[in-house]
């Protein structure tokens, strides 16, 4: 199994509970296609880098996860399919990108403690 971390961005003229919905929808994907979901973070609304269909804003989130390679397509397509997602990007974790996210988050928990 290799490790990912895929971050996308939702529409911002949702609500929460549809921005809910959406990571939900994502996430019981993953866990459909036997993937463990190693860590979630909803990043919320940010203002985008440049405009994507007229909006400055979006939703951000991002989700680590362990699968097979196959499983990237079937979520893309997912992502693709859904007029919710304005932009999305999933790579592939080498190990040293995998000890930095483990840092990375520990470093949050700390912070939020």
């Amino acid at each position: 199994m290799n490790n990912y971390e895929t971050v996308f961005i939702l529409t911002p003229v949702l609500s929460d509970a549809q921005v809910e919905e959406a990571v939900k929808k994502f996430e019981d994907l993953l866990k459909e296609k036997n993937c463990e979901i190693v860590a979630k973070e909803n990043w919320g609304l940010k203002k985008l880098a440049y405009p994507i269909q007229l909006k400055k804003n979006g939703f951000y989130t991002l989700i680590e996860f362990k699968g097979e390679g196959t499983v990237v397509a079937d979520l893309e397509l997912a992502f693709k399919r859904d007029e919710r997602v304005i932009r999305y990007l999933t790579t592939k974790l080498d190990k040293h990108a995998v000890e930095y996210a483990v840092t990375r988050r520990t470093k949050i928990k700390a912070a939020r403690a």
